[in-house]
């Protein structure tokens, strides 16, 4: 059973290989909301991905895969219909009186570490009493892209907190004011701090580049290399090492680059960090195939394992949060990606232990998935090294 299970995840890899390699190349999907609420005025603003709004408002009015500002500003009614329809919000003063919208803010751009946003931005304003609460329901995208998340940071008693909405669930109780006792009502730091968790897995679980990596470099765990040729590990212990030598590497090395790019250290270009991405993920199926880094694989994996780590900070550095704010959800993100990488470790490894005396193992598993992955990952580099869209698919 476990060796038709592999071989039918090679042949699947091999078809992901053909079918939908630029479908997984590009950043997850997010928009950026900002909650300010200022004594009896709350505005809203939320940053929406143009590349999101095209793909369901079809923007790019002449097709030629240029979208202009002449192009977004002519559909600036039907963006602020969008954003009223699925970014919803009902403010509530301390009496409990509901607090009025206005009329949306002219359309602006922003640019963002993975493109362009349209910017809509509108006020609510309480007529008796200071802003209390507000209630916010979120639908953007959710019948188009499953994995579409809302980054939110509103501010309490001049604090930040950051929450992850997902489409379509329930809607979000904020606390504006002070509780009735005087003190800060710590109820959304403690939502938001299991929210940026959960996002952390959200993110390395989509994120494909990433998981293909780290599956390319396990693979050959279980697997040991004697005169020119893969055999079966005869022990655990050393694959068991092997395995916590690539794991441990890849976290460290992309722990630090994460906090160096969220803070400001290095500040190197999307495009760039993306394209090293597919090169390591493209580098690291090679090697399996033609192996030349057999035994230093952990010190392989710290290197390339630095590049991902920028990869990673893009979700956080968006956010809009000050440096001194930064510190919490850096390292609630951080662990939320270590949880969901352990699981996907979890579940990877006992199988391919449990397989890796089958004799297609190397022809079938590490052999045809390598190349699946070689060529996903090379599709991918030319992808981001030339700014295009292969196979008419993408984000």
């Amino acid at each position: 059973m476990t060796a038709r299970l592999l071989r039918a995840w090679a042949w699947v890899s091999l078809a992901g290989a053909l079918l939908a390699p630029a479908a997984w190349a590009h950043k997850a999907s997010d928009a950026y909301l900002q909650l300010q609420a200022d004594d009896r005025t709350v505005t809203l603003r939320a940053d929406i991905a143009l590349r999101d709004l095209d793909r369901d408002l079809v923007l790019d009015a002449d097709d030629d895969g240029l979208l202009r500002w002449g192009e977004v500003r002519a559909r600036a009614a039907d963006l602020e219909a969008l954003a009223r329809r699925d970014v919803r919000l009902d403010v509530r003063d301390t009496a409990g009186a509901r607090c009025e919208p206005g009329p949306m803010a002219p359309l602006q751009l922003d640019a963002h570490s993975d493109g362009r946003y349209a910017v809509l931005t509108r006020r609510w304003t309480c007529a008796q009493a200071p802003a209390a609460t507000a209630e916010l329901g979120y639908d953007l995208f959710a019948a188009t892209d499953p994995t579409h998340r809302g980054v939110l940071v509103w501010r309490q008693s001049g604090a930040a907190r950051t929450t992850v909405i997902a489409p379509g669930t329930a809607a979000l109780r904020l606390p504006l004011a002070a509780t009735a006792a005087g003190a800060p009502d710590t109820s959304g730091a403690v939502l938001g701090a299991g929210t940026i968790f959960r996002d952390g897995v959200h993110h390395i679980w989509i994120g494909i580049d990433h998981v293909l990596f780290l599956v390319v470099l396990l693979l050959p765990a279980v697997l040991q290399r004697e005169a020119g040729r893969w055999r079966p590990a005869s022990a655990w212990r050393p694959a068991l090492w092997r395995v916590l030598g690539v794991v441990t590497a890849f976290t460290v090395a992309h722990s630090i680059t994460l906090a160096l790019a969220v803070f400001d250290v290095l500040d190197p270009p999307s495009r760039g960090v993306e394209s090293l991405i597919a090169l390591s993920v493209l580098l690291a199926a090679l090697n399996n195939l033609r192996p030349v880094v057999v035994d230093a694989r952990w010190q392989l994996t710290f290197a390339f394992g630095l590049v991902h780590g920028f990869g990673f900070a893009n979700a956080l550095k968006d956010m809009g949060l000050a440096r001194g704010e930064l510190a919490l959800p850096l390292v609630l993100f951080n662990v939320g990606v270590e949880a969901g990488q352990l699981a996907i470790v979890a579940v990877l490894v006992p199988l391919v232990w449990a397989a890796r005396r089958w004799r297609g193992y190397v022809r079938w598993v590490l052999g045809a998935g390598s190349a699946a992955v070689a060529l996903i990952a090379t599709l991918w580099l030319v992808e981001r090294l030339f700014d295009m869209q292969l196979l008419g698919v993408g984000g």
